[in-house]
């Protein structure tokens, strides 16, 4: 049972297998062959791909094409944040290398092990059922590894250095900004009260901790016990304020109460009958912290806009012809309905 299954590779996402293999065999033993490549369709921005051998499976992460965040994409960073915390925190993959050689597929990119399991997108996959107790207890779960993330020791995983220290939620503030400025299109709103709202309002750090920065149901794998066995897409993880990246959780996390646009974008079954509540959601992660924010609506415009830029920069390659998937076309629409959903919270 999987809701992931791989497809044929996008013409515009194809490399050459062959050099993959020859500079994948020089690093990992007893290859035999040049492997069958198909790609995952889940992921709006680094590309993921299967490489099936013989005996064994594996995964290729590189960038997409197009115009990129300068700070986005970073292969080596991805890398090197799983391969220090796989020791201290077990649901991440096992990395087996990072090819920096652009001759070999035009960008940096790396191979891990495959951890097979149900990744959980859009809908239940076909034959799963979860009664309102089994939901209940799959979404704490999640939020629970969320927890044990951020309360992994950085200084024992040696990833003191991957932050910049204190002063994060200004610099997220800022950043974000910059970077929906430059992927605007004239066909969605300026976002400018939003941004000024930000600025005005953001409280300090209240901690500098390991954080995922885009946590979902389809960034985890379940076994078939339903249980979490790995964490995936670690590309924009960082040291950083713990309610940032609680707000960016619920930005995504859309409830069966929500509205019929908002509906259209969810991207993972948090709707289906016994899912924690957003503001359960809070509740339950705040309680295991032990924190208590005083601000809660800053951290929920914050991932609202966040989430409005995220999908802003990929619908931007679009809108320029960088990308042909069908997928994003629509994006735009989104970027101004979260213009909304910021204001209402504002105005809140």
């Amino acid at each position: 049972m999987t809701a992931d299954q791989p497809r044929e590779v996008r013409a515009e996402d194809a490399f050459d297998t062959a050099a993959v293999h020859a500079w994948l065999s020089s690093i990992v033993d007893g290859l035999v062959g040049e492997p069958t490549v198909r790609q995952f369709p889940g992921g709006a921005s680094n590309l993921t791909y299967l490489l099936s051998y013989p005996d064994r499976d594996l995964i290729l992460r590189r960038p997409p094409v197009g115009k990129k965040a300068a700070s986005a994409h970073d292969m080596k960073r991805e890398f090197r944040v799983q391969s220090a915390l796989k020791p201290v925190y077990p649901y991440v993959p096992t990395v087996l290398g990072l090819c920096a050689d652009h001759s070999v597929l035009g960008s940096d990119f790396y191979v891990m092990e495959r951890i097979a399991g149900t990744i959980l997108r859009g809908d239940l996959p076909d034959g799963m059922t979860l009664t309102e107790p089994e939901a209940r207890s799959l979404s704490t779960a999640l939020i629970d590894r969320f927890v044990d993330l951020h309360q992994v020791d950085a200084d024992a995983a040696g990833l003191t250095d991957l932050g910049k220290g204190r002063g994060y939620v200004g610099r997220q503030v800022k950043g974000w900004s910059q970077r929906f400025v430059a992927a605007r299109t004239d066909n969605v709103p300026d976002f400018a009260e939003v941004m000024a709202w930000l600025d005005t309002h953001q409280p300090d750090d209240v901690a500098t901790v390991v954080i995922h920065n885009d946590w979902r149901f389809d960034n985890v794998v379940l076994d078939d016990a339903r249980e979490i066995i790995g964490v995936l897409d670690w590309e924009m993880s960082t040291l950083g304020d713990p309610l940032m990246d609680l707000g960016g959780l619920v930005a995504y996390w859309i409830q069966a109460d929500d509205d019929d646009v908002f509906k259209m974008a969810r991207r993972q079954p948090s709707h289906v009958p016994g899912m924690l509540t957003r503001a359960e959601i809070v509740d339950h992660y705040c309680a295991r912290m032990g924190l208590r924010p005083e601000n809660w609506a800053f951290y929920e415009v914050f991932g609202l806009f966040r989430l409005a830029v995220i999908l802003q920069q990929i619908y931007y390659r679009y809108h320029h012809g960088q990308t042909t998937n069908p997928a994003f076309k629509d994006f735009w629409m989104f970027s101004g309905y979260l213009e909304w959903r910021c204001r209402e919270v504002m105005a809140s």
